[in-house]
């Protein structure tokens, strides 16, 4: 069966253009032009991702992002004619996936589609039993989890696979367009200070001291690499 996106955008000639070109490629499209219905419609029809808008009268897409977020971990891109990079880092801060400014194309925006619903469709879900350790870091590959010490870390989708393909690559040093291409899943498109966003905001979750980390480290002038040894456990 075909994925379901939900496209949630008061600008109905957009939510057209959109619906047209997806259903080309044979997605299921669910329609909502205001962020009431759309958040009620993320709820009541599960979708596989959600396009979302953020300048909506009424609910806008930062408040429809952040109740979806309490209940639901289905892939958010945000549209928006806003371009400030504080607005791409409160996106992501509440819990986005990815970030498209207006106007776009639509060959960006079905690449963007097509990454996000790889990484958000097909999860296993077993045992629990594959784990990485590095000193009181643990990542459970199985159950999507990090953990410090005994306390569950709170990450987003995307924050949990930029931190998973880093410690399973065994310190090896990654440039901001090579991450976008590998746990983004696209390589033309994306806008390389959404990496830096990312990675800041996974300092602070896994840190004790985000401005002297321990485990994502900057490779100055090249990208990011994790650093810890692997170990046997606590």
């Amino acid at each position: 069966m075909s994925a379901k996106i939900l496209i949630v955008d008061d600008e109905k000639p957009i939510v057209d253009i959109l619906a047209y070109n997806l259903r080309k490629e044979g997605y299921q499209i669910i329609e909502a032009h205001d962020g009431k219905t759309g958040l009620e419609l993320a709820l009541s029809e599960n979708p596989d991702l959600v396009i979302l808008d953020i300048m909506m009268p009424g609910l806008d897409g930062y408040e429809v992002c952040t109740r979806l977020r309490k209940v639901s971990q289905v892939p958010v891109i945000m549209l928006t004619a806003k371009a400030e990079e504080s607005d791409k880092v409160l996106s992501f801060e509440l819990g986005a996936d990815d970030y498209i400014t207006k106007p776009f194309g639509i060959r960006e925006m079905l690449a963007r589609v097509m990454a996000n619903l790889r990484r958000g469709m097909g999860q296993p879900v077993s045992g629990g039993s594959n784990k990485m350790i590095f000193g009181e870091l643990s990542i459970d590959l199985d159950m999507f989890e990090v953990k410090r010490g005994n306390d569950v870390i709170d990450l987003t989708r995307r924050e949990f696979e930029l931190v998973k393909f880093l410690a399973t690559q065994n310190k090896q040093v990654f440039t901001r367009e090579a991450l976008l291409e590998k746990v983004w899943g696209y390589e033309y498109f994306g806008d390389v200070r959404t990496v830096d966003v990312t990675i800041r905001r996974l300092r602070t979750k896994l840190e004790h001291t985000s401005d002297n980390p321990t485990y994502i480290l900057t490779k100055r002038g090249v990208g990011y690499h994790f650093t810890q040894e692997f170990g046997d456990g606590f």
